[in-house]
């Protein structure tokens, strides 16, 4: 990458090779790989650009409870598992920290949540390139100059517009994360005034109004939903929390998290699912919700020994935990409660439940493209479900009259699989999209990461002569089946 001016741009403007919109943990990882080749490696200088229109670095803020952790190793940070040596590393920000030998005697393997975000934010704050406070307002292909433009507003401290402005660039990243999902029964309600409703990811910001309500309800089943359980249930007095935990899975299910079940989470097994069909990729990711869906073991035994630690003292705690529930509808009542109206789904039952305040730990879904990507849909090659189409390399598929290439990150789950919106997995995809951009190799991948061979064709275990065993085509054998 050269960085020279295209035709037809005026000599100051110089347009980047790479623009990457949102600056979340996925973007901030591919930026601070980036800047190792910006400072003349292997594709000799890139030049990098990111945007974000908030006004600084804040991953998850509303859910940085106190105790909660990480449900990846550390070593899953921003750039380890591509380049072990980059200073951006969480190790690298605990020796400027000072803080290197007080971690090394904690033995902590999963991070605090708080200093996964204190790390980002360091790294955020060090690293040249990136401009917050500037909000993405289109992109669009120019065919005459072979470059993608960029139009953002630059925004004041308080959100409001500043300025105009337009960047050009070679290949752009999308990296605009996902957004709080509200059931459509709920959405109502989360808006309303007078009513306490709101999404766990708001959580932190209203956690002393919800404490002072009566009654609370939870709603959900994923690990936001048992951690905030948890932090209610430890604020609340013996014998009188006044708590009830919803859930429409059919158990508070703990999340797979054994060593092969893990192996879902590496490279080898992304590359196997991108290469399935699309209808069998459609069947296969709605099973698989408790690979990433689940409870943390470890928060599960925390709710029990609470629970258990209080009817010790106080009798059964009044709080009711009930899966395999759907809320139907809901609305206001007696001005500031909220009845949900509920169904158990084995059952077959119907009642309702009046509360003062409820928290939808509901999840998220990822921020359609659509919208930031509208002038360039002409260009977007589709699936049979209208989705778009994602190469091995993170490239949304385009006309090739585009030269230019979008990669996207956390937006391909339909492609790639249960490992998009996990944080193992942002440095290799971050590497493997630097590869593909400089048509180089400027970060080696492995050519092995699991123990597990998903499907049936051959492959030879690098470095490991004979491990992979000779599997015969079907069309190949000449044998005779002599019955089972």
């Amino acid at each position: 990458m050269t960085g020279t001016p295209a035709p037809d741009l005026p000599p100051t403007v110089r347009p980047h090779d790479l623009v990457g919109i949102g600056i979340g943990p996925f973007n901030l990882s591919l930026a601070a790989l980036a800047h190792g080749l910006r400072t003349g490696g292997d594709a000799g200088g890139l030049s990098t650009a990111f945007y974000d229109q908030r006004p600084a670095f804040h991953w998850h803020p509303g859910l940085l409870i106190d105790g909660t952790t990480l449900q990846v190793p550390f070593l899953a940070d921003l750039v380890t598992l591509a380049d072990p040596a980059s200073p951006w590393s969480f190790l690298g920000y605990l020796k400027d920290r000072d803080r290197l030998f007080p971690f090394y005697f904690a033995e902590r393997f999963h991070l605090e949540r708080a200093e996964f975000d204190a790390y980002c934010r360091w790294v955020s704050e060090r690293l040249p390139g990136l401009h917050f406070g500037h909000q993405v307002d289109a992109v669009r292909w120019n065919p005459e100059r072979s470059l993608f433009e960029v139009d953002f507003t630059r925004l004041d401290p308080h959100g409001g517009a500043e300025s105009l402005g337009r960047a050009h660039a070679r290949h752009i990243a999308v990296g605009i994360g996902t957004e709080p999902h509200v059931p459509e029964s709920l959405k109502p309600l989360v808006d309303a005034h007078g009513v306490t409703v709101i999404h766990s990811a708001d959580y932190l910001e209203h956690r002393e109004r919800l404490l002072a309500a009566g009654h609370i309800t939870v709603i959900g089943s994923g690990q936001s939903g048992a951690e905030v359980f948890l932090d209610v249930l430890r604020a609340r007095p013996a014998g009188a929390e006044r708590v009830h935990w919803l859930a429409r899975t059919e158990a508070f299910a703990p999340m797979e998290y054994s060593k092969l079940g893990l192996e879902h989470f590496t490279p080898d097994y992304t590359r196997y699912f991108h290469a399935l069909p699309e209808t069998v990729r459609d069947g296969l990711v709605p099973r698989q919700w408790q690979l990433h869906k689940g409870i943390d073991t470890d928060t599960i035994a925390a709710i029990h020994d609470e629970l258990y630690r209080r009817a010790l003292h106080a009798g059964w705690p009044d709080a009711v935990l009930t899966p395999g529930v759907r809320v139907r509808t809901a609305g206001r009542v007696a001005t500031t409660k909220v009845e949900l109206h509920l169904e158990h789904l084995q059952q077959g039952t119907r009642s309702r439940l009046t509360t003062d305040a409820v928290v939808l730990a509901t999840g998220y879904r990822e921020r359609p493209l659509d919208r930031l990507l509208v002038g360039l849909d002409p260009y977007i090659r589709r699936d049979a479900s209208g989705r778009p189409r994602v190469d091995e390399h993170f490239r949304l598929v385009l006309d090739p009259a585009v030269s230019g290439s979008v990669y996207v990150q956390n937006a391909e789950r339909h492609t790639h699989g249960v490992g998009a919106p996990d944080l193992g997995l942002a440095a290799w995809r971050s590497a493997t999209i630097l590869n593909s951009l400089t048509g180089k190799e400027p970060y080696p991948l492995p050519r092995r990461t699991a123990f597990t061979s998903f499907g049936l064709e051959r492959r030879e275990a690098p470095g490991i002569p004979g491990q992979a065993p000779r599997l015969t085509p079907l069309e190949e054998w000449s044998g005779h089946w002599d019955g089972l």
